[in-house]
């Protein structure tokens, strides 16, 4: 029986690594295309780094970052995520949507913290707990500027009808 075969991002990432610090020590000057496929055979006894398995992967990668390579994350965090907000950020944005809506916290405590979060106060919801409410809450912002915008529909309507019957 055959072992059960690592899974491929790692493997991915791993290369992808490999050819940031390659990219990083090329521009310092410190490695040409011949020299890094020498060291690729000095390390790990191969020509590609496709050809590498883990082991070689990880003696590349301590090699070049003795070399110079700054491996880890060079841009923001939560790339191409929204940042998690913190609780008072979260409470903030809740508390502008309660007003928006014209709605005190007592309509927060009571009807919604136990349904969606299932605890019996809002000093009890997590910060996930929070994004829950903050999502039930913007949907239901939406959901009222539709209804309302299909109310001036149908005002405009009646008032059109009104003054062309005149």
């Amino acid at each position: 029986m055959k072992p059960a075969a690592r899974p491929a991002q790692p493997r991915n990432a791993a290369l992808a690594q490999i050819h940031i610090a390659k990219a990083q020590l090329m521009k310092a000057g410190l490695l040409d295309d011949d020299s890094y496929r020498d060291m690729l055979f000095a390390q790990a006894r191969v020509r590609s780094a496709a050809e590498l398995d883990h082991a070689g992967r990880a003696r590349v990668l301590a090699h070049m970052t003795r070399l110079g390579a700054k491996l880890g994350h060079a841009g923001k965090p939560f790339a191409g995520k929204k940042r998690p907000l913190d609780r008072q950020a979260q409470l903030d944005k809740i508390e502008a949507l309660l007003a928006d809506a014209g709605r005190s916290w007592a309509y927060l405590t009571k009807a919604m913290v136990k349904r969606i979060c299932g605890v019996d106060a809002l000093e009890f919801c997590t910060t996930d707990h929070l994004g829950k409410l903050i999502a039930a809450l913007t949907y239901d912002q939406q959901r009222r500027a539709k209804r309302e915008a299909a109310a001036r529909v149908l005002q405009n309507e009646l008032e059109g009808a009104t003054n062309g019957n005149d």
